[in-house]
């Protein structure tokens, strides 16, 4: 594996690569997940992400999180109001590898409805996922060519993942890559289940964050009216 033979040049990424990740990634990578690192693609605050080869033409995404300079407590606060994490220890180590587990799983949900990256395996604070594409963009960095069809699709794709049971909660064009013009949701760390008592705040959020960047294009909708279709309030 190239991480292998080029430590030294990684830790410029955040300095992710400390002994336990990189034998985590020599394990993740023995098992045939992936050969090689192959470049950074970005460096977040919680997570730096990476392409990477595979003994097959197509590509894959890893994603490794920090073990240190993490924010734990925001963590925490999100894993404590989900049912399914209920029964975990708080050490910082388990926070991490729990809030990993966290994002396979809802990625695994989320794909039942709409597109996401297909989660491939997950090792402690090590996720590997299906590249989009050939590296699709950002929405930030890539306008659709008919913003008004890709809004509405967005705005689909929220409410079938409301009715799956989950809200993303951290929506914006930081995380809806263009994909030849439709959108695929990244980054579920985030996402909360739809029983969780926060579930609407975070839906409205979501809703006027994807509103706020289309006005920038000319085009908007009714928050309220679109929250209250999304949790079926309408009036009768």
């Amino acid at each position: 594996m190239a991480v292998n033979r080029s430590r030294e040049e990684w830790k410029v990424y955040g300095n992710v690569f400390d002994k336990f990740t990189l034998n985590i990634l020599r394990k993740l990578s023995a098992q045939g997940y992936f050969e090689e690192l192959e470049s950074a693609l970005a460096m977040g605050k919680e997570a730096n992400v990476f392409t990477a080869t595979t003994k097959t033409s197509k590509r894959v995404i890893v994603k490794i999180y920090r073990l240190e300079n993490c924010n734990f407590n925001k963590m925490l606060t999100y894993l404590k109001q989900d049912s399914r994490f209920l029964s975990m220890r708080r050490s910082k180590r388990e926070v991490v590898f729990n809030w990993v587990q966290r994002e396979y799983r809802n990625l695994l949900l989320a794909r039942e409805s709409i597109k996401v990256p297909t989660p491939i395996a997950f090792k402690y604070n090590v996720l590997v996922m299906e590249m989009i594409g050939n590296i699709a963009p950002e929405l930030k960095n890539k306008i659709p060519k008919n913003p008004e069809n890709f809004l509405e699709e967005i705005l689909k794709n929220i409410k079938l993942l409301w009715d799956k049971g989950l809200v993303h909660g951290d929506l914006s064009a930081f995380n809806i890559l263009n994909n030849k013009d439709h959108p695929v949701f990244i980054d579920f760390s985030q996402a909360t289940i739809t029983k969780s008592y926060d579930a609407k705040d975070l839906l409205a959020r979501d809703l006027k964050n994807i509103n706020n960047f289309f006005k920038k294009a000319g085009i908007s909708f009714d928050v309220e009216k679109e929250f209250n279709k999304i949790v079926k309030q309408l009036p009768k």
